[in-house]
């Protein structure tokens, strides 16, 4: 069986034509689907859209979750309650195409892969989205542990065996496509272009992005704490000049500079503490994030 997962947020205006686009899509696979939609705390008539829908295609699952959690705990409930020995993600915007569908079963089934990654080859968004998207990926590639691809997203399938293995990670701060890549196992991909939203605002926002880009970063780079060091090495060589400078010129004769460098200085190795308390700062509230151990969802109602 291959289920889909789909997290969803005021997503009404779209929903009723994404479902019959996935369940149109799924049967061309000729196998026994399941849709799981998580409400990640519509405040809209989404659930609403999703009760009519499933009066006539029993074979969608409607998980209410109790309040807004975010996209990453919505894919993990999601994850939670697909029973399928295949596993499709997708967002609920209708920018990963339905139709994609067979094909990634189709390249799962022909590598014999447990994972099946969607790459972006051209994304048909606004230039300044762009922009930050691929200076992330960029960044991330090169900083982060391990091989990961560029331009993916939560679009691809999984084998039963990789969504157990996904299923393990308890971290509260979570970025999907990391985890994804961490587990190995064997991993292909297919190539697409991704559109531009049609219908709707989108829920993933400049703020939230930044924020998504972080947990990515922090959970997957020891570079922010490299960067701290390398930045305290660059403040010793400086501090080191700074008294080869004064003692030169002294006994030459020459008077250092007066308020003016020592207000530099002062400058400089005041930035370079505030910025290391900052990150440490980062690293200490999200470890004091996973101390709590508070679920990471929580379900209100499940429709099936």
């Amino acid at each position: 069986m291959i289920s889909v997962v789909i997290p969803l947020l005021n997503e009404s205006v779209l929903v009723g034509r994404l479902l019959k686009e996935v369940s149109k899509n799924l049967r061309v696979t000729g196998e026994a689907f399941e849709m799981v939609c998580v409400d990640d705390g519509s405040t809209d008539d989404t659930v609403e859209k999703l009760l009519q829908f499933k009066k006539e295609n029993p074979e969608l699952k409607v998980v209410s979750l109790s309040r807004n959690f975010g996209l990453q705990p919505a894919l993990t409930a999601g994850l939670d309650y697909a029973k399928g020995d295949f596993v499709v993600i997708m967002d609920g915007d209708f920018q990963d195409p339905p139709e994609l569908i067979p094909q990634l079963f189709a390249k799962m089934k022909e590598t014999n892969a447990d994972v099946v990654s969607a790459v972006r080859s051209e994304r048909n968004e606004k230039y300044s989205k762009r922009f930050y998207i691929n200076l992330f990926h960029k960044v991330f590639k090169n900083v982060s542990e391990g091989n990961q691809l560029e331009q993916t997203g939560n679009f691809g399938i999984l084998s039963r065996k990789a969504v157990n293995a996904i299923l393990k990670f308890s971290e509260h701060n979570r970025y999907y496509p990391g985890i994804r890549n961490f587990i190995g196992f064997k991993h292909e991909f297919i190539v697409y272009d991704r559109p531009d939203r049609l219908e709707g605002d989108a829920k993933m926002g400049t703020r939230k992005l930044f924020s998504l880009a972080a947990d990515a970063i922090y959970s997957f780079s020891k570079w922010p704490i490299k960067l701290c060091l390398y930045l305290g090495l660059l403040g010793v060589v400086v501090f080191l000049a700074a008294i080869v400078y004064t003692l030169v010129s002294k006994f030459t004769g020459l008077a250092p500079f007066g308020w003016s460098s020592t207000f530099l200085a002062i400058s400089f190795f005041g930035s370079v503490q505030l910025t290391f308390l900052g990150l440490i700062g980062e690293y200490i509230y999200r470890i004091y994030k996973e101390v709590q151990k508070r679920p990471i969802y929580l379900v209100k109602e499940i429709y099936e």
